[in-house]
């Protein structure tokens, strides 16, 4: 079969490839930079003519031209699985809403027709001499919406890396109905966050637990580049990756020499993840390496196979703890920050993987415009979102130390949390504890 033939065949313009879609249609587009951009640009040249078209996107890294076109919401309205920067400001201008779920059930849920789709976009790499695409930047739920989709539309963007896999991650030329060759403008970058001193503060109390041949998954923002720069700096060797994003912390540690794979229990050798997003370095070094493959998210957030992975370290991130260890990484009350994505799915399989470890992290203080306000609480500003319920919460890292939860009874949890929140907010916390019939009179607080 000539593959360049049946290229040919299906290559169109953008505004010729979105006229499939119609009035009350269901467009799912790729996570982040896979994501439709100039599809997306041609289907909001079409408004006049289109009435409640429904896009779902997985932290859209690329403009939103649809929803600029229409800002009333009556031709076009997202759906974000997990909210990114860019969303927030359309979720705050009440043209986006949030679906919840758990990162690694997308592809289930899919598949068993819980979610409509009549049209699936996404960016790729171009076309390779076996007729292949590649998704792997953008592969964690990429294929179960193809499969479900009614047309298939493809944008090729030069500059998307094409990274190798292990499922998923490349779509064939005979699976697609629409190609369209793209003006090739740059990716979306995510450049690193400079940690904050107290997050370097929080990342020392979590180096220390770290040992040779561990397998480390880590989340995004200040505290894992600050975990990043100091594996780096360290005499750690034989590290392993599975995680659901690939990020520059990852390039930093493996071109230190501390990142081999070779104590893994699975995946040996390989860095594992369902999406990159990060800086122009990072897309380059995914290019065409063997050294990473890309996987569903039904495949890399799974808690059996996480749990499976022995040594299996899960770091992340959130907003705020009440006393009984329940933790909020996605909302502050109702207003909306981020979503579950795959802390939950990691929280439970890194603690029943051999030898595993949880950490969520947060500074034990955020300031206001007026005042300082601690990020243990209580309980959780009323209407925020339970990320991770008690029962799943492992360790909860500040900068004050690390507050094991695991078969510890709610006033010993209560005590924990004391002792890992700003000394100012303590005696406060404490009075709320013996409110709530959670403390003892005995607890010593070090």
């Amino acid at each position: 079969m000539n593959w360049i033939d049946e290229y040919r065949k299906r290559v169109t313009s953008p505004n010729e490839a979105v006229k499939v879609v119609k009035s009350g249609d269901w467009i799912e587009y790729a996570f982040g930079i896979g994501a439709a951009n100039e599809l997306d640009k041609a289907l909001a040249g079409r408004k006049d003519e289109l009435w409640d078209v429904k896009i779902r996107v997985d932290i859209g890294a690329w403009p939103h031209y649809t929803l600029d076109a229409d800002p009333t919401g009556e031709h076009f309205i997202w759906h974000s699985w997990h909210f990114g920067g860019l969303d927030r400001k359309y979720y705050n201008q009440r043209q986006m809403y949030y679906i919840p779920m758990k990162f690694h059930e997308n592809p289930i849920m899919t598949r068993n027709d819980c979610v409509p789709n009549n049209v699936f976009m996404a960016t790729v790499s171009p076309m390779d001499k076996h007729g292949y695409f590649s998704i792997g930047a953008g592969c964690a739920s990429a294929m179960a919406a193809l499969e479900t989709a009614d047309y298939v539309i493809l944008e090729v963007n030069t500059n998307m890396p094409r990274v190798l896999g292990g499922n998923q991650e490349a779509i064939h030329i005979t699976q697609v109905d629409y190609v369209v060759e793209s003006s090739n403008p740059p990716l979306p970058t995510l450049n690193p966050t400079e940690p904050s001193e107290i997050e370097k503060k929080i990342a020392q109390n979590i180096i220390p637990r770290l040992y040779d041949g561990c397998c480390i998954q880590l989340g995004i923002g200040g505290i894992p580049n600050a975990i990043g720069t100091m594996v780096a700096e360290s005499d750690l060797k034989d590290l392993g990756v599975h995680t659901e994003m690939y990020v520059d912390a990852y390039l930093k540690m493996t071109e230190a020499g501390k990142i081999t794979g070779a104590k893994k229990s699975r995946d040996k050798y390989k860095q594992v993840f369902a999406f990159a997003m990060g800086s122009r370095e990072l897309y380059e070094f995914v290019d065409d390496n063997p050294g990473v493959a890309a996987y569903s998210v039904d495949y890399t957030n799974d808690p059996s196979i996480v749990a499976g992975i022995d040594d299996f370290v899960s770091i992340n991130a959130c907003i705020e703890v009440d006393l009984f260890g329940q933790v909020s990484a996605e909302s502050v009350g109702t207003r909306h920050i981020s979503g579950t994505g795959g802390q939950l799915d990691f929280v439970e399989g890194a603690y029943k993987s051999k030898n595993g470890q949880s950490f969520i992290c947060m500074t034990s203080t955020f300031s206001t415009k007026d005042k300082v306000v601690s990020r243990i609480k209580p309980i959780l500003t009323p209407g925020s979102i339970v990320t991770d319920p008690r029962t799943a919460t492992h360790m909860i890292v500040t900068e004050y130390g690390i507050a094991n939860m695991k078969g510890k009874s709610t006033w010993e949890r209560a005590e924990a949390l004391v002792g890992i929140t700003h000394p100012d907010f303590r005696d406060e916390l404490i009075r709320s504890a013996q409110e709530m019939k959670i403390w003892r009179k005995t607890n010593k607080i070090s």
